[in-house]
């Protein structure tokens, strides 16, 4: 079973809100009317009302089940505008800009998420990446011994031999232009944590470089820059206590095909062969890589998921169609459940 239905017959168990800002976006209303249809958990659609109707009808999709908001008409922005005035970052402001804010559905779709209004947030769907992460990094607040946020993309396979039954997760695709070796550490365990959440398996996390557990002397600055990387997210695994296999440098084809593992010297390592986490040495590999997988094998995407953060938050592309949006959803939603309802209390296997 992939795994966008093994984490929607979790949800069914365990709905979920989610809160789209862009709600009268038609890939985002038939989203919405698929999660509530599926009993997933409620959607909120941020928007006009009569807009947003007009367009479910023109689309023939129904509306019950589905919550739409309006945040100059809500309650909640006189609730919403003395919490962000104390927010450091927007101190600075007086009464009227934050108002005007926070009538901007992003930074409104931000605080619905820190004041538990709603469970996850997805964003993006008609904004440049830089427009719909601003407010998300504003104020959604970095978890504990974490200093960068980044994100990953899951792809969701046919082919179950690879990754944890065909879901392979891919980090940074969408955020960081060039890591240096803390935000990899970062990139690398919030990545991880993320992916033993949803699946219940050990996180192998696989360093890519296009060396394998290079000889040369001196290492290539970019080689050793991922080798550091390493020690640091084993160091930062254990501080968080986040279960892991971690190993690098690896090439892609060492990390996933067991008999290159075996060829290139690392079929004995824990992560050779059997990576389920990928972690890019910079956004041009991952961002390069993600897309061309999806378009070239036809493989399914889903995200990008935000890490590091506090709350589940996904930044889609403008490109996403409405069924990546719905696998996104389910994933950031899935984020949400705690733990023990999504797999009990065994250990990673």
């Amino acid at each position: 079973m992939a795994l966008i239905d093994k984490l929607a017959d979790k949800l069914q168990r365990h709905p979920k809100r989610v809160v789209f800002p862009e709600g009268s976006d038609p890939r985002i209303l038939q989203a919405a009317r698929s999660f509530a249809t599926r009993r997933l958990g409620v959607p909120i659609l941020l928007g006009d009302r009569a807009e947003i109707k007009e367009r479910a009808e023109r689309l023939d999709l129904r509306m019950d089940g589905i919550r739409i908001l309006e945040p100059e008409r809500s309650e909640d922005l006189d609730l919403f505008l003395p919490m962000i005035q104390e927010l450091p970052r927007f101190s600075q402001f007086d009464v009227d800009s934050n108002r005007a804010r926070l009538l901007q559905k992003n930074y409104f779709a931000a605080m619905m998420l820190m004041t538990g209004r709603a469970d996850a947030l997805v964003s993006g769907a008609t904004t440049q990446a830089s427009s719909a992460l601003r407010p998300i990094f504003q104020i959604v607040p970095l978890q504990e011994h974490v200093k960068s946020a980044s994100s990953m993309l899951v792809l969701d396979l046919d082919n179950d031999k690879l990754g944890v039954d065909g879901a392979l997760f891919l980090s940074d695709c969408g955020v960081i232009p060039e890591p240096n070796e803390d935000q990899l550490a970062d990139i690398a365990v919030t990545t991880a944590d993320i992916a033993g959440h949803l699946t219940g398996s050990l996180p192998r996390v696989a360093m890519l470089s296009w060396a394998t557990q290079a000889r040369r002397d001196p290492l290539p600055p970019s080689v050793a820059k991922v080798r550091r990387a390493v020690l640091k997210a084993r160091e930062k695994a254990l501080v968080k206590g986040i279960r892991l296999e971690i190993d690098g440098e690896l090439q892609v084809d060492a990390a996933l095909v067991p008999g290159v593992a075996l060829v290139k010297g690392v079929g004995g390592s824990a992560v050779g062969g059997q990576a389920n986490v990928l972690v890019f040495p910079d956004l041009n590999c991952g961002n390069i890589v993600s897309k061309m997988v999806q378009i070239v094998a036809g493989a399914r995407g889903y995200g990008q998921v935000l890490t590091g953060l506090t709350r589940p938050v996904a930044e889609i592309s403008r490109g996403a169609h409405a069924y990546d949006i719905l696998g996104t959803s389910i994933i950031v939603a899935a984020q949400a459940i705690d733990r023990h309802f999504l797999y009990g209390t065994e250990p990673c296997r």
